[in-house]
C-alpha cells in the first residue's frame, strides 16, 4: 500500500509539473469609464470601475497603470530619448521640449480605491504605481474605482489634437489602463516611443461631447438611434436634445485597448461587407480628398474579405477607418490614418493597419519585446493583399522588405530581433528590424517549409491563439505541427542573432561522365539549399539539399517535379559536394535559390555561367 500510494505521489507530481509548463493562462479587465471632454481647451474628466481577475497562479501584492499622455511633457523620457537619439523620428525631433503648459499632455488620477479603500500611489512619469492594502490571491477578482483627469496634447506622436490635417482629437493611450502581467511577470514598460501591451477584456464608455463632433471608435455604439451622425438605422430620426452635449456609448468585448477619435467635420459612411461586418468611414468634409474616401470603401470591403480567408475570420461586428493620428496607427477595431494621400497610398495604408485587426488584435503579442511579430506578419499578409487586390502582380509581393533588410544587414547597425523595442541604438535599425526583417522571416519561412505548409500554419496559429498572447516560440510550434521539421534553429538564428545567410557555388568541374558541383556556406547562418541547374537541351534540374538538423525534407511543390532529392548537408561542414550524372559541357547555367526568397546577404556569388 506504502509503494502504491508513493508511486501516485510521484505520478501526481509529475502530470502537476507538466502542466505548470504547459498550461497558458491570462488576466482579465472589465472597464466601466465615463468621460467629459471639453473641446474648448481640451481637458477631460473622467471615472473608471475596473473589475480585474487574477487568473495567474500568483499573488499581487502591487499593480501598475499606464498613464501614457505624461510623455507630452518637456523632460518626459519620449522627449529626452528623442532629443539624444542618432536618427531622431521626425514627427517627435524637440517639439515636445517646446511645448507650453497649454499645448501639453497630462494623465492625473485624483483619487483611487479598492472596494471603497483608499489607496496609496506614486507617479512616475507614464506609469502609476500602486500599493495594494491587500493582496490579490490567484483566481481573485478586485473592484478598482478611480476619479481622473487629462489635458489632450498637440498631435505629436499618434495621439493628440488638431493634427497636420486638421482632425481635432485623435484619443488613444488616453485613460488610466492597467498594465499586463503575465508568465513574464509586470510590463510596465514607460512610454517612449514604440508600441504597447494590454490586457484582455470588455470595455463600456461614455463620452460626453460637443453635439456637433462625430465619434469614431473601438466598440459598438449603444445608443446609435439617440445620438445619429449617420450611426442610426435607416429612416431613423434622431430625436431632438437638449444641450450642447451628447453622450456616446460604446460598448466592447474581448479587446486590449480602447481608441476613439472626434471632429466637427467628418463625414461619416458606413457599408456593410459580404461576412456581414459594418465598416465605417470618418474623414474630414475635404473636397480633395472625397473621391479617393470613396474608393477606399469597395478596397476595404476586398481586403478585409482577403484577411478573412487567408488568415482566418474578423470576429467583430464592426471596424472603422478614420482619418486621424500622424500616420497609421491600429487600435481595436479601427484605425487611424493620414487622409490627404494618393489613392495607391491610401490603401496601402489601410491594408497594413487593418492587418493588424490579426495579428496585434487578435494575436496580441507583446510589442515592447517582439515587435517583429505584429509589424512583420502584419507587413507580409498586407503585401499579399495588396499584390491581389489593387491587381499589382509583383512576383515576389515582398521584394521591399527584403530590399529593406538587406540594407539593415550591410548597414552595421543591425541589433538582434530580441532587442527591446526601446532599446534600439538607431530608430532606422528599429523599423527595418521590425517591419523588413520581420516580413522577411515569414516569407522566408515559406522557402524552408513550402508554400502550402506556411498558409496552413498561419490558419492554425490564428485558430490555436486568437484571443491570447503568442510568443515567438508559440508560433514556431505551430509551424513545426503543421510540418513535421524541427525549426527551433530557424528562430533562434534570425531572431536571436544578426547571423546572415550566405551560399556560394565553390567549384564546378568533370567527374568522369557526369559533373561535381561544390558549395560553400560563407555565412553563419544555416539553410536548406536549392539549387537550379539548366541544360543544353533545354532540360533542367532543381537539386534540394536538406539542412540536417531540420530531421526533415520539404516535400515537392508544383511546378518541380524535375526536383532531385540529395544527401542532409550538416552545419558545421563549411562545403557540401554533390554529382550531377550529365557532363559539365551540357550545363548553360547553375543557381542557389532560383526563387529568390531565401535572404542570401550575396546573391553574386549563387550563380554560375560557364
Amino acid at each position: 500500500m506504502r509503494l502504491i500510494l508513493l508511486t501516485l505521489t510521484f505520478l501526481s507530481t509529475l502530470i502537476a509539473g507538466a502542466q505548470g509548463n504547459n498550461s497558458y493562462w491570462q488576466q482579465h479587465v472589465k472597464y466601466d469609464m465615463n468621460v467629459d471632454m471639453d473641446v474648448n481647451n481640451f481637458r477631460y474628466t473622467g471615472d473608471q470601475e475596473l473589475v480585474y481577475t487574477n487568473n495567474s497562479p500568483d499573488t499581487l501584492h502591487r499593480v501598475f497603470y499606464h498613464l501614457y499622455f505624461n510623455a507630452f511633457q518637456p523632460g518626459s523620457e519620449m522627449d529626452v530619448r528623442s532629443r539624444t537619439i542618432q536618427d531622431p523620428d521626425s514627427r517627435v525631433g524637440d517639439r515636445i521640449s517646446n511645448l507650453s503648459p497649454s499645448q501639453q499632455g497630462y494623465l492625473k488620477v485624483n483619487s483611487l480605491t479598492r472596494e471603497g479603500e483608499l489607496l496609496t500611489y506614486e507617479e512616475e512619469g507614464t506609469v502609476l504605481e500602486v500599493e495594494l492594502d491587500k493582496p490579490i490571491l490567484p483566481g481573485e477578482k478586485a473592484t478598482f474605482k478611480m476619479k481622473f483627469a487629462g489635458q489632450v496634447p498637440e498631435q505629436i506622436r499618434r495621439s493628440g489634437r488638431n493634427s497636420s490635417e486638421g482632425v481635432a482629437l485623435s484619443m488613444v493611450q488616453w485613460f488610466p489602463k492597467m498594465a499586463e502581467y503575465d508568465f513574464e511577470g509586470w510590463h510596465a514598460d514607460p512610454y517612449i516611443g514604440r508600441e504597447f501591451h494590454g490586457v484582455w477584456g470588455d470595455y463600456e464608455v461614455k463620452i460626453s461631447i460637443d453635439k456637433n463632433y462625430t465619434l469614431g471608435a473601438t466598440g459598438v455604439l449603444k445608443n446609435a438611434n439617440e445620438i445619429g451622425h449617420g450611426y442610426q438605422d435607416e429612416g431613423m430620426k434622431v430625436p431632438n436634445k437638449k444641450g450642447d452635449k451628447h453622450t456616446w456609448h460604446f460598448s466592447a468585448e474581448q479587446v486590449h485597448d480602447f481608441a476613439w477619435a472626434a471632429d466637427d467635420e467628418y463625414i461619416h459612411d458606413k457599408i456593410t461587407a459580404k461576412d456581414g461586418t459594418v465598416l465605417h468611414f470618418l474623414y474630414k468634409d475635404n473636397p480633395e480628398i472625397k473621391e479617393n474616401w470613396k474608393n477606399l470603401q469597395s478596397k476595404t470591403e476586398d481586403l478585409l474579405l482577403y484577411f478573412n480567408e487567408h488568415i482566418g475570420p474578423y470576429p467583430w461586428p464592426q471596424y472603422s477607418v478614420i482619418q486621424g493620428g500622424d500616420g497609421g496607427m491600429e487600435y481595436a477595431m479601427l484605425t487611424l490614418i493620414t487622409g490627404e494621400r494618393n489613392f495607391g497610398s491610401l490603401v496601402g495604408v489601410t491594408a497594413h493597419e487593418m492587418a493588424h485587426a490579426w495579428f496585434q488584435h487578435l494575436m496580441a503579442t507583446n510589442e515592447s519585446k517582439h515587435e517583429w511579430m505584429d509589424e512583420g506578419f502584419t507587413s507580409y499578409i498586407s503585401s499579399l493583399a495588396m499584390n491581389e487586390v489593387m491587381d499589382q502582380n509583383k512576383e515576389n509581393p515582398h521584394e521591399g522588405s527584403y530590399r529593406g533588410y538587406f540594407q539593415l544587414a550591410s548597414s552595421g547597425t543591425e541589433q538582434p530581433q530580441t532587442t527591446h523595442a526601446d532599446r534600439y541604438t538607431y530608430n532606422f535599425a528599429y523599423g527595418a528590424t521590425a517591419y523588413s526583417k520581420g516580413a522577411v522571416f515569414m516569407a522566408q519561412l515559406g522557402y524552408i517549409i513550402g508554400q502550402e505548409n506556411l498558409k496552413k500554419t498561419i490558419k492554425r496559429y490564428y485558430n490555436d491563439w486568437k484571443f491570447k498572447h503568442p510568443t515567438p516560440n508559440d508560433f514556431i510550434r505551430v509551424a513545426e505541427k503543421v510540418s513535421g521539421a524541427e525549426l527551433d534553429w530557424y528562430l533562434m538564428d534570425w531572431t536571436q542573432t544578426t547571423n546572415t545567410i550566405d551560399y556560394s557555388i565553390m567549384d564546378v568541374e568533370e567527374e568522369g561522365t557526369g559533373t561535381r558541383i561544390t558549395l560553400e556556406r560563407r555565412g553563419e547562418m544555416p539553410m536548406p539549399v536549392e539549387v537550379a541547374v539548366n541544360y543544353s537541351d533545354g532540360s533542367s534540374d532543381l537539386v534540394y539539399i536538406p539542412l540536417q538538423m531540420m530531421r526533415w525534407e520539404k516535400p515537392a511543390e508544383e511546378g518541380t517535379e524535375n526536383r532531385v532529392v540529395k544527401n542532409d548537408w550538416a552545419w558545421a561542414y563549411p562545403t557540401y559536394s554533390f554529382t550531377l550524372e550529365k557532363e559539365k559541357a551540357g550545363i548553360t547555367s547553375i543557381e542557389i535559390d532560383p526563387s529568390g526568397i531565401m535572404a542570401d546577404v550575396d546573391r553574386e556569388n549563387n550563380t554560375y555561367t560557364p
